[in-house]
């Protein structure tokens, strides 16, 4: 009898799985080759109208934003994204934003490219690039949250950032976003026909002051759109901290207090927060309008975010010596001792997220890297070397907890255990940009 011949099954498996691997990079990389030369950019649409109504930038300027229109499955589906860029907290400070772009419309640029969370390729956003994407341009210097003026012989300055937030919605409405809606078809098996569920389906999101942003206007545009409506709301790095700086004073809870007097902002915060405090310009931060906000949230943060830990937590008023300048620059030349004064910051910030560990319908993915705004870079939103947190990736635990397909919190071990961090910090004024 012939000698049985050895069956090569397992080499042919791993044959098929090698071509297969090959094959998938292959293709994801002729993806990110197509994304680089046909990046997506998207003209400015000029709410002209808003003026008549007094919804104007710092300059009096009008308001703008820029639209990419959805399809398929995704054309009624609607995420709306404000753009970032921090804030002014005086009549000096707001002078002097109203003649850049952060100020004026008229100063900006005319396109954007949208990446990230506004992506259009489904290998670089795989749950909302189908979707109507908007980005909303800053220049009110307040996080969209203001209403007042400030007049004199020879200048005026419009703090009207709600007004700008309202107008942008309205025209919005006029164009397919009070019918939001995701359809899809079910088969009724019993009595053998199709018909089709109709979800509406809406998420706000933002980056930095943007990202604040979200917390002042979550709730309204749910109240806006109607209790058929799914709405939803991201914060990116927009969870700024009550927090003493390391030579224990308070900056940025002045700053934020002298905002909210000179832009007229109280009248415009979360009621309820307001009735718990003495203090109403407090829930300007995150922290105290949580807990009061009634639609479902997901708050996305670096634990060690760059803009807290250059402005607020190590500003240049606490360490005139400069011995912060390299650690700053550099994680890697940072010191045993700053190392473990940074793990103050990030212990704050898990702290301040305690309060929604236990809501069912609240997400968060905090990170132990050093960045600050994650969304829109595609690098950190949605790429072959994206941070992770147990093997998940931004994109996808944002696009479990909208669309309820997991669990969706997930908290990093402390610096420097990450090793999926890029850790590519921003110059002072690239974060200034933010």
């Amino acid at each position: 009898m012939a000698p049985r011949r050895r069956r090569a099954w397992p080499a042919a498996a791993a044959v098929v799985t090698a071509v297969v691997t090959a094959a998938a990079a292959v293709v994801f990389a002729a993806q990110a080759a197509d994304m680089v030369q046909e990046r997506l950019t998207v003209g400015m649409t000029i709410v002209a109208d808003a003026a008549f109504t007094g919804a104007v930038c710092l300059d009096g300027s009008p308001p703008a934003y820029h639209l990419h229109r959805g399809s398929g499955a995704g054309a009624r589906s609607w995420l709306l994204q404000f753009e970032g860029g921090g804030w002014c907290n005086d009549v000096r400070s707001c002078a002097e934003r109203a003649g850049t772009r952060r100020g004026s419309t008229h100063l900006m640029t005319k396109v954007e490219v949208f990446s990230g969370i506004l992506s259009n390729l489904p290998a670089m956003n795989p749950d909302f690039y189908n979707w109507n994407r908007v980005k909303l341009r800053y220049c009110d210097g307040g996080s969209f949250s203001g209403d007042s003026a400030y007049i004199n012989d020879s200048s005026v300055l419009y703090f009207r950032g709600q007004r700008i937030w309202d107008a942008i919605i309205t025209d919005l409405l006029q164009k397919g976003l009070a019918k939001a809606e995701n359809c899809k078809s079910e088969i009724h098996f019993f009595y053998a026909f199709k018909s089709w569920v109709c979800v509406l389906q809406v998420l706000l999101s933002g980056c930095s002051a943007g990202g604040l942003a979200t917390f002042f206007h979550c709730d309204s545009l749910k109240e806006r759109l109607g209790g058929a409506t799914t709405v939803k709301c991201l914060s990116d790095a927009g969870f700024f901290l009550d927090l003493n700086d390391i030579s224990g004073i308070n900056n940025i809870r002045q700053f934020f207090s002298s905002l909210v007097s000179v832009q007229g902002v109280q009248k415009n915060l979360n009621k309820d927060c307001q009735n718990s405090t003495d203090y109403p310009y407090l829930c300007f931060f995150p922290q105290y309008a949580l807990p009061y906000i009634r639609t479902p949230y997901f708050i996305l943060n670096s634990a060690y975010d760059v803009y807290q830990f250059h402005h607020i937590f190590v500003p240049p008023s606490s360490d005139p010596r400069g011995q912060w300048s390299r650690c700053k620059m550099d994680p890697g030349a940072c010191s045993t001792s700053q190392i473990a004064t940074l793990q103050g910051l990030r212990n704050a910030m898990l702290t301040s997220l305690k309060q929604i560990e236990g809501e069912p319908e609240a997400g968060m993915f905090i990170n132990s890297c050093f960045a600050h705004c994650q969304s829109e870079l595609q690098d950190t939103w949605f790429a072959p070397d994206s941070p992770m947190i147990h093997d998940r990736k931004i994109a996808e635990v944002i696009g479990d907890w909208y669309f309820e397909r997991d669990a969706a919190k997930e908290i990093d071990c402390a610096y420097p255990c990450d090793s999926t961090c890029h850790n590519l910090i921003p110059s002072d004024q690239e974060l200034r940009m933010y």
